[in-house]
C-alpha cells in the first residue's frame, strides 16, 4: 500500500507534469542559467506547484529544489529533507524527444528513502519507498500499478544505459571495461528507472550531476532491489551515493547504478 507521504509526492509530480505538458505543446521560453544549463518556464511553474504541495503537507520538512538553489535560496536541512528537480532533462524537453522527468525524493539521514519519477510526455510514473518495493504505472487514466525489479544480467554481456546529451569522454572504453556489450542512450533520471524495471543492467555516470538529478531515481532503483554506488577518481566503488553534501554545493561524485 502506498504511504500517505508517497501519495502526496505522486500527486505533486502529476500536477507538475500536467503544467509541463501545457507548455510542452507551445513555446517553452528557454534561456540559459549562469552555469550554462537551460531553463524554461516549465521548470519554474512545475517547481512552484511541487513546493506548494510539499509545504502544505509537510511544513516541517525542508525542500531543496533546483531552481530555488540556482537563485541562491537554499534552506537549512535537517535529518529529513526533500530534493526536487521539477524538470530533469530540459534539453530533452526543448528538443521534444519526450525523455524529461519530474523528480521528487525524500532524504532521511543521507539516503533517499522514497522517490517519484514521472515522464509527462509518456504518461509513465515510477515510484518506490524503502521497504515497500518499486512500481510503474502507465497511461493517462491512472491505470493499475505493477511492481518492478531489476533483471538477472544476461550471460552474453551487460546492457548499459547512459546519457543521451551529456556523455563523458572515454565513456565507450569505460563501458567496455565493465562488460557492457549493448548500449542504449536515454535522457534524464529515466536511466535509473530503466535499470529498476530490468530493461538495462547498469548505468555508470562519469560527469557532473547534482543531488536533485539523482535522488528520486536512486530511491526507485534501490526500492526495486538495485544499488547506486559512488566512485572515486580511479572508478572504484566507495559506498552508496549519499546526500546532503551542503559543503560541496549538493554536487555528486561520479557513480554507478546497478540492477542485480
Amino acid at each position: 500500500m502506498t504511504s500517505s507521504l508517497l501519495r502526496t509526492m505522486i500527486d505533486a509530480a502529476l500536477e507538475a507534469g500536467a503544467a509541463i505538458e501545457e507548455i510542452y505543446e507551445g513555446e517553452h521560453g528557454a534561456r540559459m542559467k549562469l552555469d550554462g544549463s537551460p531553463v524554461t518556464e516549465a521548470d519554474h511553474r512545475a517547481e512552484a506547484i511541487i513546493l506548494r504541495r510539499l509545504a502544505a503537507a509537510f511544513p516541517d520538512i525542508a525542500v531543496v529544489a533546483e531552481e530555488e538553489a540556482a537563485a541562491g535560496r537554499i534552506p537549512a536541512i535537517g535529518q529529513r529533507f526533500f530534493l526536487v528537480d521539477p524538470l530533469d532533462g530540459t534539453k530533452s524537453f526543448i528538443n521534444r524527444d519526450g525523455e524529461f522527468t519530474v523528480n521528487i525524493a525524500l532524504i532521511d539521514g543521507d539516503r533517499p528513502v522514497a522517490g517519484v519519477v514521472y515522464l509527462p510526455a509518456k504518461a509513465a510514473l515510477y515510484y518506490g519507498e524503502h521497504g515497500s518495493g518499486a512500481f510503474r504505472r502507465t497511461g493517462r487514466d491512472g491505470g493499475a500499478a505493477e511492481p518492478i525489479a531489476p533483471a538477472a544480467p544476461p550471460a552474453g554481456g551487460l546492457r548499459g544505459i547512459g546519457s543521451r546529451n551529456h556523455a563523458a569522454v572515454g565513456t565507450d572504453e569505460r563501458m567496455a571495461a565493465l562488460g557492457v556489450t549493448e548500449f542504449v542512450p536515454a535522457g534524464s533520471s529515466l536511466k535509473f528507472c530503466r535499470v529498476a524495471e530490468g530493461s538495462a543492467d547498469v548505468y555508470p555516470r562519469w560527469g557532473r550531476t547534482m543531488e536533485w538529478d539523482t535522488a528520486a531515481g536512486q530511491a526507485v532503483l534501490e526500492a526495486a532491489g538495485g544499488r547506486v554506488m559512488g566512485l572515486d577518481e580511479d572508478d572504484r566503488e566507495v559506498g552508496p551515493l549519499r546526500y546532503g553534501k551542503v559543503a560541496h554545493g549538493f554536487e555528486n561524485p561520479h557513480f554507478i547504478a546497478w540492477g542485480k
